[in-house]
């Protein structure tokens, strides 16, 4: 008995041989300049990518693999790959075959399990002749007078779903409703330009985010993400600064921690990590990138108490990745708890999405309307709005006008005076000199 048992283990092992890895689903993304597709994979395995001409075809041979997942309904439209089949070769490596209706770059790598995703194949397919993304309108109707650049970005994205919350909320799909609402908004504004830095279901790595932010000259980068805890409890809104230091909270510590790892899930190859020099981070201490940050946070946490419950009172700082930037304020929006029954609902409501959107646009405009960068339509807005005084007794207009260097006649005309009678208490306009 026990040596018939050993004989049929033995074909057992024969059958499946060891080491054997099975692709257990295969998904598919469209970025504006690249398409990813990964594998899902049961184990690491080695691999090798083979570009082929005539027809043009991507070749990817996988050691000891098998699949068992069908690649018929993988979203093809809008990709350069026309058609995907698989075959054996060699007796038991898997053979994937995309055949290409458009020039490509290719790249594979695999990603190791860790502890939020399993292993997995990622095969970058980028657009030889990527289509650019139109750049945010940097002049207006004055010559020599531009916009003010806000980069908002949607977190995660793609492979990466960020946290879920009940019934399968996605945050990955709240905070991109709500990322597109502010840009509606800040798109309506005279002397504002938004530019998303997701505009679609893709990822983007933490360091392609802030890069992208920079080639586009952003005046303001703001990450819009829905938390999570493993208590459902936990519930609020928060604003986010980074810190060069440690983290103001225990909580704001672990919740930068977790989406420093979007890039694990997301699918970034080693190649692609941070280096940053621990020297920008001393120049944000020596600029006022950081200090900016806080204060503009502030008034986005302000407008949001409006709405909202707040998580914490005052803008928390830790030390996420995607926030570096020594040379562009940076904030990251916390817009609820997406773990919490109550606020998921909320989250995944049109009208709340809007409400928040709406929230984060005020605090933004209140900011920038009062401290416009130079150069900007803005601030030309508001030089030429000049500044007031407000009249004392003693004071004569001609005296006014010679105290701060603008003709009589145009003080007069800035505040519709004709004569020479004036108040004391009343409120001039002083116009710009």
């Amino acid at each position: 008995m026990g040596r018939t048992w050993i004989r049929v283990f033995l074909g057992m092992l024969l059958a499946f041989p060891a080491g054997a890895v099975e692709v257990h689903d295969v998904r598919l993304w469209r970025a504006p300049d690249h398409t990813r597709i990964v594998f899902d994979l049961s184990g690491p395995a080695e691999h090798k990518l083979i570009e082929l001409d005539s027809p043009s075809r991507i070749v990817l041979d996988v050691q000891d693999t098998t699949i068992k997942s069908t690649l018929s309904d993988l979203p093809l439209a809008g990709t350069p790959v026309a058609l995907v089949r698989t075959g054996i070769r060699d007796g038991d490596d898997l053979r994937v075959v995309l055949e290409l209706n458009a020039d490509v770059k290719p790249r594979s790598f695999l990603l190791r399990a860790n502890d939020q995703a399993g292993d997995r194949l990622v095969l970058d397919l980028y657009d030889r002749s990527p289509q650019q993304q139109a750049a945010p309108t940097k002049t207006v109707h004055q010559s020599d007078k531009r916009d003010i650049i806000i980069a908002i970005d949607a977190g995660h994205g793609g492979e990466d779903p960020g946290a879920i919350g009940p019934n399968r909320k996605r945050e990955k799909d709240v905070v991109l409703a709500i990322a597109k609402e502010l840009n509606a908004l800040l798109a309506a504004d005279k002397g504002f330009s938004p530019t998303m830095i997701r505009t679609g279901d893709y990822y983007v790595s933490l360091r392609g985010r802030r890069d992208l932010a920079r080639q586009r000259q952003a005046d303001l980068f703001v990450s819009i993400h829905a938390d999570a805890f493993k208590r459902k409890e936990a519930r609020g809104a928060s604003v986010y600064a980074l810190s060069t230091s440690g983290a103001t909270s225990t909580a704001a510590r672990y919740l930068a921690q977790r989406e420093n790892e979007s890039d694990l899930v997301g699918g970034v190859s080693l190649s692609d990590k941070d280096d940053i020099l621990a020297g920008v981070l001393a120049d944000l201490s020596m600029t006022s990138t950081l200090d900016n940050s806080l204060k503009l946070g502030g008034k986005v946490l302000h407008n949001m108490d409006r709405i909202a419950k707040l998580h914490k009172k005052g803008v928390e700082q830790a030390g996420f990745a995607v926030l570096k930037s020594p040379d562009i304020p940076s904030i990251l929006v916390e817009t609820g708890f997406i773990s919490n029954p109550e606020e998921s609902r909320l989250l995944a409501s049109s009208a709340y999405q809007k409400k928040m959107a709406r929230a984060i646009h005020a605090g933004i405009r209140e900011w920038f309307l009062a401290h416009p960068p130079s150069g900007t339509l803005v601030a030309w807005q508001k030089q030429q709005q000049g500044q007031q005084y407000t009249i004392a007794r003693g004071d004569t207009l001609s005296a006014i006008a010679q105290r701060f260097n603008v003709p009589l006649a145009d003080l007069k005309i800035r505040n519709g005076i004709s004569g020479e009678k004036i108040m004391v208490g009343q409120k001039l306009l002083i116009p710009a000199s």
